[in-house]
């Protein structure tokens, strides 16, 4: 069956060869700290990450934003370089770096030419190991991550996100917003940051994901000389907190903003459920995943409705969230939340459309085999498997669990976000 998918007329590659990531390797160092690596031969670059296992869901109460400054704040010196050397220190080889925070994750990451690894590698274990935090730096850098919270505020589809997080699990770190706020980064301190990374930025919270043409004997050997020295922490360390779901109380809320546009999002959260996770992900697809998918049709195509509007799932440790996000004209609010309430009430998707879920797993297929073709979205993909399962999980293998969901399995998906008795609403309606 995956042939019939995969497979593309004139095509000298079979579905097995297209499907296949080539050589992977795996290790770990004596310190608990994990590598990764895979071979692609075909290009001239390597794409390095350094992941942490920490995002904003560790940050402690009334520093909220802390696993993100984090990230800011090692580009702004280590006892080897200053900012602007830490920055052309790998731009000045062509290559280039950056970083990211999520609720979970924290990672840094260089991509540069294949001769350059060694300097790249040594810039990473730089930031994470040796940041020496100026003072007058870390204090620029509060105004610039202000900048980016104001940002934020700025754009209404990111903040009516954050704002529906932090009703969805009221008095829990995955409520909070991951850049923080004004008042809770502006108390944040350079013990602050040492504190932390002194619990987090460990061997047995941290992976090294490599992709590009690398060799891995290599790989092992500069990790083991930049980072084998890492500690773990000491014993008693805080332990991530989970989200218990009888907390969870569904909502529904308008408020008026300042706003052009009236900004709809609805969701719901549930355990995390492993057995239906490729259910989950060929319904998010269904609804989402393009011009033909439904979502786009019913309320854009067929309506002229919104501009915009798609669903999202999230993966936690412990639970999976659910969101459906549009934005229209505040007087067609009623008639956008009537149609996206249609489309589960009359048990469609119950019975889905068996092009619909045919077309929706062709998506997903070609969607992960061009997603190998970009290194970073690659080394991305080997983090999260890893984080989320505990294992890499190959695209062939990737590929056998998409082809077979059936249509039972997505009415199990619509059934697991217990529409609508669990579904919370949250409208920003336009005040001008």
């Amino acid at each position: 069956m995956r042939k019939n998918i995969a497979s593309t007329s004139g095509d000298a590659w079979n579905s097995e060869q297209r499907l296949s990531a080539g050589v992977i390797k795996t290790g770990t160092l004596p310190n608990g700290l994990r590598i990764i690596s895979n071979l692609v031969p075909y290009v001239h670059s390597i794409t390095l990450g350094i992941w942490i296992n920490a995002g904003s869901r560790e940050d402690p109460q009334g520093l909220e934003g802390l696993a993100h400054f984090i990230e800011h704040a090692v580009f702004k010196g280590t006892i080897r370089r200053d900012y602007v050397e830490i920055a052309r220190c790998i731009e000045k080889t062509g290559g280039y770096i950056d970083a990211w925070t999520t609720k979970e994750q924290t990672c840094i990451y260089v991509r540069c030419l294949r001769e350059h690894l060694p300097v790249a590698f040594d810039l990473l274990a730089d930031l994470v190991c040796n940041p020496v935090f100026p003072p007058e730096e870390i204090v620029k850098e509060k105004e610039v991550v202000l900048e980016e919270i104001s940002s934020v505020n700025d754009t209404p589809e990111e903040l009516i996100f954050e704002d529906f997080d932090r009703r969805s699990f009221p008095a829990h770190p995955l409520g909070t917003a991951i850049l923080g706020t004004e008042q809770s980064v502006g108390a944040i301190t350079e013990e602050n940051l040492r504190s932390f990374m002194r619990e987090h930025y460990v061997p047995e919270k941290m992976l090294i994901t490599a992709v590009g043409n690398i060799d891995h004997d290599e790989l092992t050997s500069i990790a083991s000389s930049c980072l084998g020295n890492l500690r773990q922490p000491s014993p008693g360390s805080p332990q991530r907190k989970l989200f218990d779901l009888s907390d969870y109380s569904p909502f529904k809320a308008t408020l008026k903003k300042s706003v052009c546009q009236a900004q709809i999002l609805i969701g719901t959260v549930f355990p995390r459920d492993d057995a239906n996770f490729w259910g989950l992900m060929v319904l998010n697809t269904m609804l989402s995943s393009g011009m033909s998918s439904i979502l786009n049709l019913e309320l854009r195509e067929k309506r002229g409705l919104v501009y915009q509007a798609y669903s999202s799932i999230a993966f936690l440790d412990e639970i999976t969230t659910f969101n459906i996000y549009a934005g229209t004209d505040k007087g067609k609010t009623a008639n956008t939340l009537d149609t996206i309430a249609a489309l589960f009430s009359e048990g469609s998707l119950m019975e889905p459309d068996q092009a619909e879920l045919k077309a929706a797993k062709a998506k997903m297929l070609g969607s992960l085999i061009m997603g190998m073709e970009k290194m970073t979205q690659r080394m991305s993909h080997f983090a999260q498997d890893i984080f989320y399962t505990g294992n890499y999980m190959s695209p062939a293998e990737k590929a056998s669990l998409i082809e077979a969901v059936t249509s039972d399995d997505v009415a199990a998906a619509v059934v697991k976000l217990g529409i609508p008795t669990l579904l919370s609403t949250l409208v920003y309606k336009p005040s001008r």
